[in-house]
This record gives structure tokens, C-alpha cells and sequence, in this order.
């Protein structure tokens, strides 16, 4: 291991840090799930935290409101127990949009994400006609890449219309692929000179929420330096994290699985190495969230 490398503990269990926690910012999906079915070792987890008076709210990059978020999780059988609260960036982007109403706004992003403009007095445009961007994602992540989207967003960032992104995730695991999110969208337009408002991971209005949420569910607010944020994104959860002031725990299996070994099989030197040139710190590490 090199020598500037960080020592990060990679733990069996997640019950050697649980007391010294009253609430987890738990991430969902690369973390809970994979979009197609729950990781059981995980969810357990989340429930023998909350059994022993613990507070998790689960925060997520999703564009959609924490609605749509609940409700595809119990489609694919994640546990209703595993959480007290939910936040997403799709709540943030609601928060954002309602600011800018009066625009005409230019959707990036599938069907099933419109959710996030429900209940707001849109007009929506198309490229030509818009006055202000909402990219919730690619139109077909199954198929496109970020590259079949540069004509449009040079010509968008040529005219100066600002972007909201619903997702600042680059990427996302479904299933055993990986997949684009509008997160590699909105580094693409500002690589082309657009302004890009984000309302997720890693930046703060979501931690906001998901603060606000845990107080609302414990009664109480949570002291900081009793706060674990849990995810597998070194940009988000573990830069979101630092940024926020709160200890993190980093999952190994997600999406650095290939920097940070394989077939999840991470080691401490590679979680190291893989941190040896971040400026944030997990406490600790784990392959799979698990009790």
C-alpha cells in the first residue's frame, strides 16, 4: 500500500459503528438495491438500526419525488421498516422549479420522471422556445450515451439558459450495468460553458431536507458528530458528507467496484488507494452494508 495512502478500517459489520451513531443519511440505490431487486443484508441492517432506536432517512440522487422513490422500492421488495424518511433530489428540484415558473421550460429526461413538475403552472417549451433547462435524465439510458446530447447542449449553452439538474448522479447501477444519469449531462454542459443549478448529493439543500426530515421523525434534532452517511459515491455521498460535516461510511461495492477491486471483493489497500488522492475520509468501509 502506498505510504500516503489513508488507512481506512474495512469492517464485517456495520454494528461495531451503530452505537456510536443516532441517525443514518442512508443512500438507496448501489446501496439498498440495484433497480431491479434489494440487497436483504443491507435492509437488515437499516431495520436492526431502527430497532435499536435508531433514525435512518434514506437520501437519493432520484429526480422524483420521494413518492415515486417509495413506491418503486416496494415494487422490488425493499422493506417498508428500512426507513423513517426519505429524501430526494427530485424534492429539491420541485424547490427550484417553483422558483422559475415563470420561464419556459425545456424537459430533458423520460416520461416517467414528470412527477417533479406536478402541482406547478408549467409551460413547457421546446429547444428552440425555452427559456431555462430541467434535465432529469437521458431520454433512453438504456441505449444513449451523454455524447448523443452535445449538439443540443451546445447550441442551449450557446444561447446562456440556465440548467437545473434533477440528478447529479454521473452514473447509476441497474442490475450489473451501469447506466448515465443527468448528472453526466449537466458535466457536459458546463464543460460547453452552461451554468448548472444542482439540487442533489453532493451539495447542500438535500442535506438540508434530510436533516429537517430526521428531526421531524426523532422529535428532536440530531447532534452532527452523531450522524453516519452511508453511500458508494466518492462525488456524492462521500463528498456530500465532508461537505456537510458528517462521518461516512463508504460501500465498496457500488460504483468504484472496479477501482476498488472486483466481483466484490474490495480490500483495505485498494479502498485505500482508491482514496489516496480525495480529500475526504471515510471512518470505515464496507463491500455490502450489513449487520
Amino acid at each position: 500500500m502506498d505510504s500516503h495512502a489513508p488507512d481506512i478500517p474495512l469492517i464485517p459489520s456495520v454494528s461495531l459503528l451503530a452505537p456510536n451513531y443516532d441517525v443514518w443519511l442512508c443512500d438507496i440505490w448501489g446501496v439498498l438495491h440495484n433497480g431491479l431487486q434489494p440487497f436483504p443484508s443491507a435492509c437488515r441492517a437499516c431495520e436492526r438500526f431502527r430497532a435499536q432506536g435508531g433514525c435512518v432517512v434514506l437520501i437519493s440522487n432520484s429526480a422524483r419525488p420521494r413518492d415515486g422513490v417509495i413506491r418503486q422500492m416496494l415494487e422490488i421488495g425493499v422493506p417498508e421498516d428500512v426507513w423513517d424518511a426519505v429524501a430526494t433530489s427530485g424534492d429539491v428540484t420541485r424547490d427550484l422549479i417553483a422558483r422559475h415558473v415563470d420561464k419556459a421550460m425545456l424537459h430533458i429526461g423520460p416520461q416517467r420522471d414528470l412527477g417533479i413538475f406536478e402541482g406547478h403552472d408549467i409551460r413547457f417549451a421546446g429547444p428552440a422556445e425555452a427559456e431555462i433547462i430541467v434535465c432529469s435524465g437521458l431520454h433512453d439510458d438504456s441505449s444513449e450515451t451523454p455524447e448523443d446530447y452535445l449538439p443540443l447542449l451546445r447550441d442551449l449553452a450557446g444561447r446562456g439558459l440556465v440548467m437545473i439538474c434533477a440528478n447529479p448522479d454521473l452514473m447509476v447501477e441497474r442490475g450489473h450495468r451501469l447506466v448515465y444519469c443527468a448528472g453526466a449531462l449537466a458535466a457536459e454542459y458546463e464543460k460547453l460553458g452552461g451554468r448548472v443549478l444542482y439540487a442533489g448529493k453532493p451539495h447542500r439543500p438535500i442535506y438540508d431536507l434530510a436533516l429537517a426530515l430526521a428531526q421531524e421523525a426523532r422529535g428532536e434534532a440530531a447532534d452532527r458528530r452523531r450522524i453516519l452517511a452511508i453511500g458508494d459515491g466518492l462525488k456524492t455521498d462521500m463528498a456530500g458528507a465532508a461537505a456537510a460535516g458528517l462521518d461516512a461510511l463508504y460501500i465498496a461495492s457500488g460504483l468504484h467496484l472496479s477501482e476498488a477491486g472486483s466481483n466484490g471483493t474490495a480490500t483495505r489497500e485498494q479502498i485505500a488507494e482508491l482514496f489516496a488522492d480525495q480529500p475526504m475520509r471515510p471512518v470505515a468501509a464496507q463491500v455490502r452494508l450489513a449487520w
